[in-house]
């Protein structure tokens, strides 16, 4: 028996061998002047090799970040709607690979009948009693994959899983970027605040001078009123900031998967903003390409659709089918396994849609155009990466020179504000000069903070850019 059906399975498994439709050679060169340059434009030439890829967050060595960044990683909705579909997409992959395999199903089943008694009729006999029967079978099927249709599916099913995993990878480096942000502006604006309230103080303090100058007739009216008027206006500066504040507490509930409220008790408390690291080493658009995960998301849906052309083109070729079946029945569950009470049947099946008129020519046709689709998604993505790392690259040095900058205006307007206090006590300078200089400290000591604030978002943006945070 084996050796009369070794000329069909030899033929069957040569004609296995044989996979329709384009293979995938990867993925084209989306930017090649900047790959052949081997660096953005904006990138420092001196900058050492690509960062690490995972908690690049804790450089910045705050310890409240880095539990607040882990309890957004494990408890965001976000994170927790892509960890479900990469199972769904390995589920599938699972179940293409099984349609590769033959199918076996297997039943059994009891029998009794009693037929009816036509004696009374004519027919020469009684009713006979209740027959028993005891059935017992196995049937199989094996849909042989000639034209490689079933493995350009499971080809098509893997590229879809790796593309869900990268799409993970890619939630992480969101929501890590925007939870750094957002503990910044929190950070921020706690920081201003507190500004305020100091210049509040100050400002009271320059109110109850100029009121008592005022009723001993040293002061005009016009006076008390220009300082009474800037205290208040610092005054009202605290009501957004306030409002800003629970905004931005709600928002790193909502990044870590809590209500609102939930983290205020632990975030209230206002803390320095996180130092910055002496040394950011930046990636080569190599690297880039190979770390950020929307990339790679990208490449996978268009090697997906390159598959999927395959399983579409299998259609048109003709379809080999195996099935086989045994069964067994007996007047006695005991003697179901006896050879004398088996059947069995083997059944080659060959099928052929040899006039579809057009259907399946009209399904390759979809799968190009949605290869095509995908080739365009890929190279746009590619490009609006390679944008976003040279934008961020290009905001964050101009930032660290701004903050610079910034540094030295605050530096100047503090010395210039306690020599004029100093004037002011010796009674060379007026109330509204010394004023005019706090307020002109107060200034640059916001735009500072801003300042170092702004540097902390480009410095998350920056790692987004460049694709990194996750941590699978």
């Amino acid at each position: 028996m084996i050796a009369r059906s070794f000329p069909l399975l030899l033929t069957v498994g040569l004609l296995s061998a044989c996979t329709v439709g384009p293979d995938y050679s990867g993925a084209p060169d989306a930017a090649p002047k900047t790959l052949a340059a081997g660096h953005l434009p904006h990138a420092d030439r001196q900058a050492p090799s690509a960062p690490a890829v995972a908690q690049w967050w804790r450089t910045l060595n705050d310890p409240q970040l880095n539990e607040l960044v882990e309890m957004a990683l494990n408890n965001s909705p976000d994170i927790a709607t892509a960890q479900a579909r990469l199972k769904h997409s390995r589920a599938s992959l699972s179940g293409a690979r099984a349609d590769a395999l033959p199918k076996v199903t297997g039943d059994a089943a009891m029998l009794k009948l009693r037929s009816p008694d036509t004696s009374s009729l004519g027919g020469g006999g009684g009713g006979r009693g209740p027959l028993t029967l005891y059935l017992a079978g196995f049937d199989a099927s094996w849909e042989a994959d000639l034209f490689g249709g079933t493995r350009r599916a499971v080809e098509a099913a893997q590229a879809e899983a790796d593309a869900a995993q990268a799409q993970l990878a890619d939630a992480q480096v969101q929501l890590a970027a925007e939870v750094v942000q957002a503990y910044t502006d929190l950070r921020d604006q706690q920081a201003r605040l507190a500004l305020v309230d100091a210049s509040v103080d100050i400002e009271n303090q320059a109110l109850d001078l100029t009121q008592q100058r005022r009723s001993r007739g040293v002061a005009s009216q016009l006076q008390l009123e220009q300082v009474l008027t800037q205290a208040e206006n610092t005054q009202a500066q605290r009501l957004p900031l306030q409002a800003a504040i629970v905004e931005s507490l709600d928002q790193l509930g909502l990044l870590c998967g809590r209500e609102p409220g939930e983290l205020d008790g632990r975030l209230a408390t206002a803390k320095a903003l996180p130092a910055m690291p002496g040394v950011v080493p930046v990636a080569d658009p190599a690297a880039l390409l190979k770390a950020r995960p929307d990339i790679r998301v990208a490449e996978r849906k268009l090697a997906s659709s390159n598959a999927q052309i395959g399983e579409k083109t299998a259609d048109w070729f003709p379809k080999l089918s195996l099935m086989g079946d045994l069964s067994f029945s007996a007047g006695d569950p005991g003697h179901l396994a006896r050879k004398d009470n088996g059947t069995w049947l083997i059944l080659p099946r060959l099928t052929w849609n040899a006039l579809d008129f057009g259907r399946v020519a009209a399904s390759v046709k979809g799968a190009e155009a949605g290869r095509d689709e995908a080739l365009a998604q890929y190279k746009s993505v590619v490009l609006s990466a390679l944008r976003d790392a040279d934008v961020a690259l290009a905001r964050y040095g101009h930032q660290r020179q701004n903050v610079v900058l910034l540094r030295s205006v605050e530096s100047s307007a503090v010395r210039a504000a306690d020599l004029t206090r100093q004037r002011y006590r010796a009674g060379t300078a007026s109330t509204l000069d010394w004023l005019d200089a706090e307020r002109t400290r107060y200034q640059a000591q916001e735009n500072r903070i801003s300042g170092d604030a702004e540097l902390l978002k480009d410095f998350a943006s920056l790692h987004k850019a460049l694709g990194l945070g996750w941590t699978l």
